[in-house]
């Protein structure tokens, strides 16, 4: 999603290709994602940036998808009656975003009748939360991208980055494409991707996340329920069509691969679901595991390299890069095209340095939220 998105945006007035190493773009994290557009997900940066993708997701340009982008869902966080302060801490700190509020017992039993009475004294409902349909969204920045005359290269993996005078040249086992300017937006894989340009690394720790598909029990009507998770963050549920999308929320540190998840992760997820809700899992669908890229202080790294003219930063991203996509990519290409922050997102309080990687450079004073 980073790499089409900035792509999307610098095509109308750049020349622009976007290389892939795997066969399908997006495969290893955009393709894996549960996701849900939220205004309360995530360290305030990328808040921020959610926010402000909000008017891009509900509105998109025209062309640019033949159906909604966003439905209909809400976000339930529910606790128990001894982590009801907790619950009210967190509402008092997202007091200004609209459609958020307390919801008692009896309200959760109406909203999702299988809660345990025991696991679900009070809760936080996020109404205006929405589904965002991915595909819908990754395919209109690549269809985009191509109107435009931009070019996608897949099953190109890159092999080496030479950089003579002021050209960047990107070796692949059958092309070789030369720029004045490289994007590293290869998320689990960005610190690798800048070794080989001669960058240094700016810490990208990917972490595996685990989805379990089971089916809903078939005498209840689900397609209504909002998405449900424990105000600890130790596995969230939502509604898919007659099944449920589970997860035990893990983020396990892992190597750039092709993750894929592990039983006792699974056995996990499946094990707080039954103990907050009135069911057992006989059967499991389906699972998969992707990888969500960090680095240690939670916000992205978007721009130019503070050592290396023309590399350009878009990366870590963590679990909120697809809700955040629309004005991340607009920042970057704001950016890359040397125009600086643009007002509505400088106005909305973030600044270059909490995004830049330069944060990251000998000498810089760590920062973590």
């Amino acid at each position: 999603m980073a790499g089409a998105s900035v792509a999307w945006q610098l095509a109308p007035d750049a020349s622009v290709a976007v290389v892939e190493m795997e066969d399908q773009p997006g495969y290893h994290t955009t393709g894996r994602s549960a996701a849900i557009y939220t205004e309360t997900y995530g360290p305030p940066t990328m808040r921020l940036l959610t926010s402000l993708s909000r008017e891009f997701l509900e509105n998109p340009p025209g062309g640019f998808c033949d159906r909604p982008l966003l439905s209909r869902r809400g976000i339930l966080t529910f606790t128990t009656e001894a982590r009801e302060e907790k619950l009210d801490k967190l509402l008092a700190a997202f007091h200004s975003v609209s459609g958020i509020r307390k919801v008692d017992r009896a309200e959760i039993k109406a909203l999702v009748p299988l809660l345990r009475d025991e696991a679900a004294f009070a809760g936080m409902l996020e109404e205006n939360a929405r589904d965002i349909d991915v595909h819908a969204l990754h395919r209109g920045f690549l269809r985009g991208l191509r109107r435009h005359g931009g070019t996608l290269h897949t099953g190109a993996r890159v092999e080496r980055i030479d950089r003579t005078g002021a050209l960047w040249t990107l070796h692949t086992a059958d092309r070789v494409l030369t720029a004045p300017i490289v994007v590293n937006a290869a998320g689990a894989w960005a610190d690798l991707i800048a070794a080989k340009a001669g960058a240094a690394k700016v810490g990208i720790v990917p972490k595996r996340r685990t989805v379990v598909i089971v089916p809903a029990p078939p005498d209840r009507k689900i397609s209504a329920w909002p998405a449900i998770g424990d105000l600890d963050d130790t596995f969230y549920l939502k509604p898919e069509t007659g099944r449920f999308l589970l997860s035990p929320a893990d983020e396990t540190p892992s190597a750039p691969c092709d993750a894929q998840p592990e039983e006792l992760d699974v056995a996990t997820c499946i094990d707080r679901v039954e103990k907050a809700f009135d069911m057992d899992v006989r059967r499991i669908e389906n699972s998969w595991a992707g990888l969500r890229s960090f680095v240690a202080d939670g916000a992205p790294v978007c721009g130019f390299d503070p050592q290396l003219e023309g590399f350009f930063w878009l990366a870590g991203q963590g679990g909120y890069g697809i809700q955040s996509a629309p004005a991340l990519s607009r920042l970057a290409a704001s950016l890359i095209s040397g125009c600086g922050i643009s007002p509505d997102i400088g106005d909305g309080g973030l600044t270059l340095e909490e995004v830049s990687p330069m944060r990251f450079a000998p000498g810089a004073t760590a920062q973590t939220d």
